[in-house]
């Protein structure tokens, strides 16, 4: 038997339609190596992890680099440079939480790359950011990388 869904049935399915369809947008959603992807496909470069190191060490402009609230080697635990908050590791290695939610990666890319560019990344620097970022692993040394080649 075919009964028509009240006004707020209706509703209520509409809702949960739309939260399933949004919730992916926001827990775990994707991988960092899938966010590189990305990011290349819409430059339509292939990426570079040493423009990536490059873009992350050295200042671009402005005071600060990403290294200034990251660390030098994205490895560890660092501080933001103006706040002291607390920051968890960059690189996926080290955080495997990193650069898993669609969202936050769009938000942070955009607000760092503000601070530290005075702009937007570019699709290509993104990529290349995330390249460098997925190589570091156990291996990566815990002194600071160089900032000029």
């Amino acid at each position: 038997m075919n009964t028509p869904l009240t006004p707020h049935a209706f509703r209520s399915a509409a809702w949960l339609a739309l939260a399933l369809v949004l919730a992916p947008a926001h827990a775990g959603d994707t991988t960092a190596a899938l966010q590189m992807q990305r990011w290349s496909d819409a430059s339509g470069q292939p990426v570079n992890a040493e423009r990536g190191r490059l873009l992350f060490v050295n200042r671009q402009g402005g005071e600060w680099s990403c290294a200034s609230c990251h660390g030098n080697p994205p490895t560890a635990p660092a501080r933001h440079a103006s706040t002291g908050k607390a920051i968890a590791p960059l690189a996926p290695a080290f955080n495997p939480e990193r650069f898993t939610n669609t969202a936050k990666v769009d938000k942070w890319f955009k607000r760092n790359c503000n601070d530290v560019l005075s702009r937007e990344c570019t699709a290509t620097e993104k990529a290349d950011l995330l390249a460098w970022l997925l190589q570091l692993d156990a291996r990566t040394p815990t002194r600071p990388v160089q900032s000029k080649p």
